[in-house]
């Protein structure tokens, strides 16, 4: 079969900027009428008529296209990353470890970052927690989150039940090994395999820019659900709190995450760009895995190669949370501050070292914020009714800190680009080469991947 001559394809017109910054306004613009319905149109009990929480099919079905397109994305994505370039468990195992060290390191910072907030603010003082009940926060804490229960996790023992829940981390537990095992396969099988996961890349890639065209209506719904349902009121006692997990996520993102891109020589302009989407995809639904296909889909545009995009995304879902460990420390501390216990920097210290500990890999856990708070709280004594008082506003809250992950776990591909020395210079355009396999079909590759000892294109 005779290979075709590799041509530039038309740049994506987000990268342009055009489509782009049309279909983040439009975003935008559904996140303010969204606010507005909510406000209008609240969960009032014992009145009739439309209430704006009759917008969650809205957002629940703009949901399920994102959570439908996972799998598929994320294997193909890593299976051609991985078995494309013929790494083998020891280029893949670097990348692990680097990954997770980096993630310890930041997660660290966001912990300290929000010990100083909620020391220096003191959000907790003068809120009553005696009106509140401990039975939520006790039956959060039965859940036990364990070392040997994150590492079992972590492996699948079906692809396709692991398939059916969504669960990211262990897709990209096997797809890693699958794709080693095929970076060792040789002769038509392999070509064979890595053009169809090519093929379905390119496809889903394509399927999300088509679910995205859906995302100002599901984003005005979601807006709209959570302000019907929460109101402004839950602000009045716990607006203090809010304020200050806001304004702390702030200082981190500033004060944390761009030092580091900047240290990194990380293009922040064009970074930024790419971010901007995803970030309020995560904020307006307050779900990190309705932002990882855009995500995924941005830094590739952006030049991250998708080995590694593929692999650290799904990765520091589970182990670089950002906002929820900045989250984690200062609730924590406000609820010894609101039942008038005084703890000790030292204590505070241990208390979040155990907070870090497990809040490692219990993405998949039902609120596993709030599990492992729940969990903290009763380990060191201190009063489950935190868990309800906190429970009322933890809707707008989870929305910060949820999209501060999505942004830390973006940057965090950059990196670890800029670490193995992949991340093309910031002055470079990347426009994907179109190379024809087989029977005039077309798919796109970011670079040309080789497949045994020939290229792709040559076969």
């Amino acid at each position: 079969m005779s290979a075709r001559r590799a041509t530039t394809s038309t740049p994506d017109p987000a990268i342009a900027g055009s489509g782009r910054a049309t279909s983040t306004r439009w975003v935008v613009i559904a996140m303010v009428v969204g606010a507005a319905l909510g406000y209008a149109f609240p969960d009032t009990p014992g009145t009739g008529g439309f209430h704006a929480s009759d917008l969650e099919v809205v957002s629940s079905a703009f949901l399920r296209m994102i959570k439908s397109l996972v799998v598929p994305l994320l294997f193909s994505t890593l299976v051609v990353g991985i078995a494309g370039h013929g790494d083998d468990m020891r280029n893949v195992g670097k990348l692990a470890v680097r990954s997770l060290v980096y993630f310890e390191i930041v997660t660290t910072l966001a912990f300290l970052v929000g010990l100083a907030a909620v020391n220096l603010v003191k959000p907790g003082v003068g809120v009553n927690l005696a009106a509140a009940t401990a039975q939520t926060g006790t039956e959060l804490a039965r859940t036990k989150v364990t070392l040997s229960a994150m590492l079992e996790h972590l492996v699948p023992q079906s692809f396709f039940e692991a398939a059916t829940k969504n669960d990211a981390l262990q897709i990209t537990f096997f797809a890693m090994i699958f794709a080693v095992a095929l970076s060792r396969v040789h002769g038509p099988a392999k070509l064979f395999v890595v053009s169809l996961c090519e093929s379905v890349s390119e496809v889903m890639f394509k399927f999300v820019g088509i679910v995205m065209k859906f995302a100002p209506f599901g984003i005005g719904a979601a807006i709209a659900v959570t302000v019907g349902r929460s109101g402004l009121g839950v602000l009045k006692h716990l607006g203090l709190l809010v304020l200050t997990l806001y304004g702390t996520l702030i200082v981190f993102a500033v004060g944390v995450l761009l030092p580091i891109a900047l240290a990194w020589r990380v293009p922040v302009r064009r970074f930024v760009r790419a971010v901007k989407e995803p970030w309020l995809v995560a904020f307006s639904t307050a779900a990190s895995e309705a932002a990882l296909p855009r995500a995924l889909q941005k830094m590739v545009e952006l030049g991250v190669p998708r080995r590694i995009v593929s692999f650290v995304l799904p990765t520091g879902y589970a182990f670089n949370m950002d906002g929820t460990s900045l989250y984690l420390s200062m609730a924590s501390v406000f609820v010894a501050q609101a039942a008038g216990v005084q703890m000790s920097w030292s204590q505070q210290v241990v208390m979040m070292l155990t907070l870090m500990l497990t809040s490692k890999g219990v993405a998949a856990v039902p609120r596993s914020s709030l599990v492992v708070l729940s969990g903290a709280l009763t380990q060191f004594g201190l009063p489950l009714q935190g868990v309800a008082v906190i429970l009322g506003v933890d809707a707008l809250m989870d929305m910060a800190r949820t999209s501060i992950n999505v942004v830390g776990n973006c940057l965090a591909t950059v990196i670890m680009a800029r670490w193995e020395g992949s991340f093309p210079p910031a002055t470079r355009q990347h426009a994907p080469a179109t190379i024809g396999v087989g029977g005039g079909g077309e798919f796109s590759l970011a670079i040309r991947e080789k497949v045994g000892s020939g290229d792709v294109a040559a076969r």
